[in-house]
């Protein structure tokens, strides 16, 4: 059996070794990110995040742990878990700041946004791959569990989930760009 720092160096130019080390980590990682959210959706969304970062970082992976990728898994697993938080506590905040919630456990009101928001949304996912923009459609759209966007696609729930992860990163990096030249 390859050493986890065997199998990250393969996974350069050998997909199927970055797959080996995926089948080893998941459900650890999956658990990690379930304690920490005690939701099960959640969970899986940060896990397939958790891979994607893996797998686009692999060539930077350095064998600090004696052959283990685990302590380099998880840490990118714990900064996605605080970069979460964080910025659901800023969305929580804007949300009281604007008067849509008066206090941060309260349910949001029903006071409708300005639709100024939503300007360029259109343009931006027509650019988004089809595979991602498919996803995206599925999971959010209609609102569909990652078992059945991934029976729609012809694909597993973990490639769904990172299709829909990197179709959603590249919207809003996108928009992101968009609302700064805008001001």
């Amino acid at each position: 059996m390859r050493s986890d720092a065997a199998l990250m160096r393969a996974s350069r130019s050998d997909p199927a070794a970055f797959r080996e080390l995926y089948e080893r980590y998941a459900r650890p990682v999956y658990g990690f990110h379930l304690r920490r959210t005690r939701e099960p959706e959640a969970a899986h969304d940060l896990t397939a995040e958790t891979f994607a970062q893996a797998w686009l970082g692999r060539k930077r992976f350095r064998d600090d742990a004696d052959g283990s990728a685990g302590p380099w898994l998880y840490g990118i697993a714990r900064n996605l878990v605080a970069n979460s938080v964080r910025r659901r506590r800023i969305e929580q905040e804007a949300c009281t700041r604007l008067g849509v919630r008066d206090r941060l456990d309260e349910p949001a009101s029903t006071a409708e946004p300005d639709d100024s928001w939503l300007e360029g949304l259109d343009e931006a996912f027509d650019e988004l791959p089809d595979g991602q923009r498919a996803a995206i459609e599925l999971r959010v759209l209609d609102d569909l569990d990652y078992e059945r966007v991934a029976a729609e696609l012809a694909t597993t729930p973990a490639a769904a989930r990172v299709r829909v992860t990197r179709g959603l990163g590249l919207l809003r990096e996108r928009l992101t760009s968009t609302d700064r030249e805008a001001n």
